[in-house]
């Protein structure tokens, strides 16, 4: 029993890590199509919220079921529940990247890409860095690199300070700019958003390591 068992969670384990793949893609693909101006990428980000969200249902009834039949106590339950917490961030995160991408298309042949002093990119490759480690910390059971990942929030949210400080400056020199700007602001929020959703993925490992979760906050 306890071979079947822990051959289930093999497989979890490894399409928790396929779902982090995923995501990583459409952050990655969104962004390409925001400062590259590339339709293909934009429409690969949706395209693979859509197989994210697939993704998620597979996952959340695979965890009830093993629940069902298993019904795991102390640790084993904490993983699999850490796991249910982390699919359910994830699917979100492939909502925001599509947000993303939906959002950009209004950036399309205007003229009106994203300033250059707006440090997208940079928010982005943190973004999808605290994800891909958190993600890594659950398979590990690496309570270090959880707690890392969680204080690296505060990273991604100087980003988002110095992204809406700049864009103020931007729209006071330029007031005609402003509608362009607070799309920008938008896409760093939704960029903020999915570094919230990779602490909270960071912080149900700490769960399922520790049995304590520090605050949502």
């Amino acid at each position: 029993m306890r071979d079947a068992y822990h051959k289930h969670l093999d497989w979890l384990h490894r399409e928790l890590i396929h779902m982090g793949a995923l995501c990583e893609d459409a952050i990655a693909s969104a962004v390409q199509g925001l400062l590259e101006d590339k339709p293909a990428m934009r429409e690969k980000a949706v395209a693979l919220e859509k197989e994210i969200d697939l993704k998620e249902r597979e996952l959340e009834t695979f965890c009830i079921r093993l629940i069902l039949r298993e019904q795991p106590v102390a640790g084993d339950l904490r993983q699999i529940i850490a796991a249910q917490k982390m699919i359910a961030d994830m699917d979100r995160i492939g909502d925001q990247a599509a947000d993303i991408a939906v959002l950009s298309r209004f950036f399309s042949g205007n003229g009106g890409g994203v300033p250059l002093s707006v440090p997208i990119a940079d928010m982005a490759e943190a973004a999808a860095k605290m994800l891909a480690n958190s993600v890594d910390a659950f398979i590990a059971a690496d309570l270090e690199t959880a707690r890392a990942v969680i204080a690296f929030d505060d990273v991604v949210d100087a980003l988002f300070l110095k992204i809406k400080g700049n864009l103020i400056a931007i729209i006071a020199q330029d007031p005609l700019s402003g509608e362009r700007c607070l799309d920008v602001l938008m896409i760093a929020k939704y960029l903020e958003r999915i570094g919230d959703h990779a602490r909270n993925i960071a912080k149900w490992v700490e769960y399922s390591i520790t049995g304590q979760r520090g605050s949502p906050a």
